[in-house]
C-alpha cells in the first residue's frame, strides 16, 4: 500500500509552469491522506485566477495514480487559509532567489 510520504514524493514531480518549484515546495499542498487505494489531497492554488487551476490537479491524479495500489485520487482546493509566499519551503526560496521571508508580526509593524 503506498504510504503519504510516497505521494508526495510524487507531487514533487508536479510544478505550476509559470514557476520553477514543484507544488510541495511551492506550500501549495495543504494536505494528503492515503485511505487503503484511495487518496485525497487538500491544497490551494496561488491565486483564484490561476490559469493552471484545471491542469494542475490533472498533472497531480495521473503522478499519484503512477503509484502501485492507488485506485482513486480526489484534489480538493481550498482557499482557507489562501496561500501566501512564506507558504514556501526553504528549498523553494532557494531556487526562486528568495530571501528569508519576514515574520507576519514583522509586517504588521512596518505598516
Amino acid at each position: 500500500m503506498p504510504t503519504t510520504e510516497q505521494v508526495y514524493t510524487q507531487l514533487r514531480d508536479v510544478f505550476d509552469p509559470e514557476i520553477p518549484v514543484n507544488i510541495v515546495d511551492l506550500g501549495l499542498v495543504y494536505d494528503v491522506k492515503v485511505d487503503g487505494p484511495n487518496c485525497h489531497i487538500t491544497m490551494s492554488l496561488t491565486s483564484q485566477a490561476c490559469p493552471e487551476a484545471r491542469t494542475i490537479p490533472e498533472v497531480m491524479k495521473r503522478k499519484v495514480h503512477e503509484l502501485d495500489g492507488i485506485e482513486g485520487c480526489e484534489i480538493e482546493i481550498v482557499w482557507e487559509p489562501m496561500w501566501n509566499p512564506r507558504m514556501i519551503s526553504e528549498e523553494g526560496r532557494k531556487i526562486l532567489g528568495m530571501e528569508e521571508m519576514p515574520d507576519e508580526d514583522e509586517d504588521e509593524d512596518d505598516e
